[in-house]
């Protein structure tokens, strides 16, 4: 990609970012959300007499948001090539908030009955479909209004975004801690985190209405849907390659957020007090490690960081998660999720760029948006996943053993992407 920024267009380029990661935040805030209070929304969504059935239908109803993910990056990723980054950004934006309103409003089953947890099912599917295109979209938008040498700083942002938004969650839960009793919070308050997301949908739209196309994208020909898709069936490689970068990211990103609660409870034994506060600690050392990384990556190119991080999670991830069940206290808990924290935004620093970077530019929002999705299938059901396998080995480790297998994905796919560097280059216009 060729950029030609002035000093001008750099500071408007800031403003942009804000702009264009402020639905990013929603996105991810939701999914945050859904994710800590799981527990509570099982018991009004999906009784049972059996507690452990009655998690496992919630966690997978979560990870049903993400079988739609796939569907969103083909149907709304070629939208975006074809229309716009700008008209695309809004699309998913209002896709999603409609999603995050469902979920909010829907009565509990002891209200309406088994139309409620397929209401609820209903929003997480709406969501998802939104979601599959807009971490492509915005990663996208970054990359193509980096100034020259930053692209890896620029898309970096798209993940910080993300913290802020876990951040935000935290915080709110620690607030509903202090101000509720915990019957209050399992009966009506974990909605109000929900409710809070559908508030501030109209500003974020405000926000991204004021969004500007990017210059790359209006000095290219557009293609029609038929070229995009045919672009993408003769590319189906490269984007294999991405789905198992991804894997990395996602799998680790939803252990150390959205799963930190529900094993921090659940599993450890730990208080709501306690989780939330480490979930906050984890969102911020993302936020920092996150742009940092990725201004080191446009220093030292992206595969030294892919690299290093994929085989230092194979190296300890499950080693740290022993140690952890092992002596399951406060501390303990921080010191493993700050680690984990410190892996994966290292290798998403690096990653997220190289992403954008080995897509053809004519396909580049459906390309990284497929790869993404496809990958965050399998990544974002680490919740249940990770409930399933500590439930049938009887090791509260196990999902040490799953961020490992994601690490491997993520060491075989960086060493193939970086195989041959001439026929990468060529997708960087």
């Amino acid at each position: 990609m060729t950029n030609t920024a002035t000093p001008r267009s750099r500071r408007d380029s800031f403003k942009a970012i804000i702009r264009v990661v402020s639905g990013n935040f929603l996105e991810m805030y939701d999914f945050m959300v859904y994710g800590y209070y799981a527990p509570a929304i099982a018991r009004a969504y999906f009784p049972s007499h059996n507690a452990y059935a009655s998690l496992l239908l919630t966690l997978l109803a979560f990870a049903a948001g993400f079988v739609m993910r796939p569907v969103g990056a083909i149907v709304l990723g070629a939208y975006i090539d074809h229309h716009g980054r700008r008209r695309g950004l809004i699309l998913t934006l209002c896709l999603m908030a409609v999603g995050t309103l469902l979920v909010a409003a829907v009565p509990s089953y002891a209200t309406i009955g088994v139309l409620a947890p397929l209401l609820v099912v209903a929003g997480r599917l709406l969501q998802g479909f939104s979601a599959g295109v807009e971490l492509g979209g915005v990663s996208v938008y970054l990359s193509e209004i980096a100034t020259a040498g930053h692209r890896g700083f620029y898309c970096a942002w798209q993940s910080a975004s993300q913290q802020v938004a876990v951040v935000f969650a935290a915080l709110l839960g620690l607030l509903l801690q202090y101000w509720l009793p915990p019957q209050a919070i399992t009966d009506w308050g974990w909605r109000v985190p929900f409710l809070i997301g559908c508030l501030i949908v109209p500003f974020l739209f405000v926000i991204r209405r004021s969004l500007e196309e990017t210059e790359s994208f209006l000095a290219r020909r557009k293609p029609d849907i038929g070229e995009i898709y045919r672009s993408m069936l003769a590319n189906g490689p490269v984007v294999l390659v991405g789905v198992a970068m991804v894997l990395m990211t996602t799998v680790s990103f939803y252990l150390i957020t959205a799963y930190t609660p529900t094993f921090g409870v659940e599993v450890l034994k730990l208080s709501q007090f306690d989780v939330f506060v480490v979930t906050l600690c984890v969102g911020i050392s993302n936020f920092v490690w996150l742009p940092l990384m990725g201004s080191l990556s446009d220093r030292i190119g992206r595969r030294p960081l892919l690299l290093a991080c994929t085989v230092l999670a194979l190296l300890s991830a499950y080693p740290v998660l022993r140690w952890l069940v092992a002596s399951p206290d406060f501390g303990t808990l921080l010191s493993a999720e700050l680690w984990l924290s410190f892996i994966y935004a290292s290798y998403n620093g690096a990653m997220v760029v190289t992403l954008t970077e080995i897509m053809p530019a004519d396909v580049r929002t459906t390309g990284f948006s497929l790869a993404y999705s496809l990958a965050t299938t399998v990544g974002g059901s680490s919740l249940a996943i990770s409930q399933w396998l500590i439930h049938v080995t009887g090791n509260k480790a196990a999902p040490g053993l799953w961020m490992s297998f994601a690490a491997l994905c993520g060491l075989v796919a960086t060493l193939i992407a970086f195989r041959d560097p001439r026929s990468r280059m060529q997708h960087l216009s």
